[in-house]
């Protein structure tokens, strides 16, 4: 048997090299399991972090999302409105009078449900979502059509940031850090049965994005 020239201190025995690798692989072992308990925990964190908010978000505008035409994704977090009709005139990035009122009441409802009972520290991003069916000028090539959208939807979810900020109470150090404006055009149809629903993917939603990516990353960069 091959042996490792490393001899105990209290006897004349000699550590093999089988042992001395059983030993390690058992150490290694004993930390990968360590770290993949870590990620786990993180995982139901974050599970229940996202119950949680889904929770509170329903038990706040339960009343008010088929008066708005609104919905709330369980698996995004997003609310979602759905009446394009009252956003924004066809082709026109300015707030209509009917969404105004609709923010007015909703927005800070919402920071009120994401700064309480502990989300606050856990949300890296409070996201505008602005979308757009493919529709375009009749001439366009679907590349011109995505660019026109996309300066669409990205110049009307700047008017819904602006005003938002602007409502009263609202604006604060901790939004200032994580609130964005993001015009997505038509990178995100609304599909049936594969086909685009173009009333459907006109749509402006308001999506948080946790910490528990970050953290997952963290400890396993940690195991490396």
């Amino acid at each position: 048997m091959s042996v490792f020239p490393v001899k105990e201190s209290d006897g004349g025995e000699w550590i093999s090299v089988s042992d001395l690798m059983s030993g390690l692989m058992l150490v290694f072992l004993m930390i990968a399991v360590f770290f993949m308990l870590q990620v786990q925990d993180t995982a139901v964190l974050y599970d229940d972090l996202r119950s949680g908010l889904y929770e509170a978000l329903q038990d706040e505008f339960s009343d008010d999302l088929k008066y708005w035409n609104a919905e709330i994704d369980s698996t995004t977090l997003s609310v979602r409105f759905m009446e394009p009709e009252i956003f924004f005139k066809a082709g026109k990035s300015t707030l209509r009078e009917p969404f105004k009122v609709i923010l007015t009441d909703f927005f800070p409802r919402y920071i009120g449900v994401l700064i309480g009972d502990g989300y606050r520290d856990h949300i890296e991003e409070v996201r505008i979502e602005g979308h757009t069916s493919s529709e375009w000028e009749e001439s366009s090539d679907p590349l011109q059509a995505y660019l026109g959208n996309m300066v669409l939807s990205q110049g009307r979810t700047f008017e819904v940031l602006s005003y938002v900020a602007g409502l009263s109470g609202v604006w604060d150090p901790w939004l200032k850090e994580r609130l964005t404006a993001n015009g997505l055009s038509s990178s995100r149809l609304v599909l049936n049965n594969g086909v685009e629903t173009r009333t459907a993917s006109r749509r402006v939603e308001f999506r948080v994005r946790t910490d528990a990516e970050e953290q997952i990353a963290r400890i396993r960069s940690m195991g490396r």
